[in-house]
């Protein structure tokens, strides 16, 4: 009997999910044997062309990791979507966006303009020159993938079947999904969340809480917290009342706050406004001014409250028609 065909692919991200997979230490051999594996570029020889010429819904489960940065990126989601009977948003760049989906604060010009004209470090002769997507050479034409003006989720350019958050998702938590799939039994219904729990991160965080009322805000290195308090409650901004819960509250238990990147609980639609929402109940002030002054103690509310979720929340941008 054959084996059931695996892909792996890597778009605009770290590179942190490709090191999660192999986070499943000697399970990664069970996946081996159980599995055909059909495409993973950053581990093996495959090219674009081998997947081309499959045939469609040739591909068991594919497994794709990464925003939708640029066409590259775009072109492989719809051709591994053509290919694959199942295909998952792995990791927080396609569940949500995350990291490179902050770029959308701001522009592709912009963008551009700081990379190679206005940053410290480039050295610019003539003016600074912006990479072209066509460049004719001696041997023929070069082509390079085009850099989008908005960072997507995998879901907003192609249709996902399933969701595996976290960044990266965590070994377990993948060899749970895995586990699963291998055991025979009936896929969850489509559109699911795979190796995640349904409740928040401040439901497995050890830490007492207390829920008391914060006049002063403070930045991971400006204080030494208590092991054992709630985080919020020293004034430290944990988003574990606005995540969901699946990690085992690692970062916490390590005397680190929760940064959100297992994405919102369900049922909340964003991530962000649940933080503050959240936020809004331990303030200690009635007054408008004071409470102002307090918030403003939170650096960069954006980038905290939104590091994961930017490309997924309502502040998302409004594509052009």
């Amino acid at each position: 009997m054959a084996k059931p065909k695996l892909a792996l692919y890597w778009a605009s991200s770290c590179g942190g999910c490709e090191i999660a997979v192999l986070d499943i230490q000697e399970k990664i051999l069970d996946v081996a044997n159980a599995f055909d594996i059909v495409f993973w570029p950053v581990a093996m020889d495959f090219k674009y062309d081998d997947v081309r010429k499959m045939e469609d819904k040739s591909i068991d489960l594919c497994l794709f990791n990464g925003a939708i940065r640029n066409s590259e990126n775009a072109e492989l989601a719809h051709l591994l979507r053509a290919k694959s009977k199942a295909l998952v948003a792995f990791g927080s760049c396609a569940h949500e966006g995350c990291i490179p989906a902050l770029a959308n604060l701001t522009t592709k010009d912009a963008i551009l303009k700081w990379v190679y004209k206005d940053s410290p470090s480039t050295v610019s002769l003539n003016g600074g020159v912006y990479p072209q997507t066509h460049t004719k050479m001696p041997e023929g034409e070069i082509e390079i993938p085009e850099m989008w003006g908005t960072v997507k989720s995998l879901d907003q350019v192609i249709d996902v079947d399933y969701y595996v958050p976290g960044c990266p998702p965590q070994p377990f938590q993948i060899w749970n999904v895995i586990e699963y799939i291998l055991s025979g039994k009936p896929l969850p219904p489509k559109g699911s969340v795979l190796g995640a729990d349904d409740k928040t991160c401040c439901d497995e965080c050890p830490r007492e809480r207390k829920e008391k009322k914060i006049k002063k805000f403070f930045r991971p290195y400006e204080i030494l917290p208590d092991p054992n308090e709630c985080l919020l409650d020293q004034g430290i901004i944990c988003m574990g009342p606005a995540t969901r819960s699946g990690c085992g509250a690692l970062c916490t238990k390590a005397n680190m706050p929760c940064r959100g990147c297992y994405g919102a609980p369900p049922n909340v639609v964003d991530q962000g406004a649940k933080m503050v929402s959240a936020l809004s109940s331990v303030v200690d002030s009635q007054d408008p001014n004071e409470i102002d002054e307090i918030l403003n103690q939170i650096a960069d509310p954006l980038g905290t409250f939104y590091r994961f979720s930017m490309a997924h929340s309502i502040l998302k941008r409004v594509d052009k028609i």
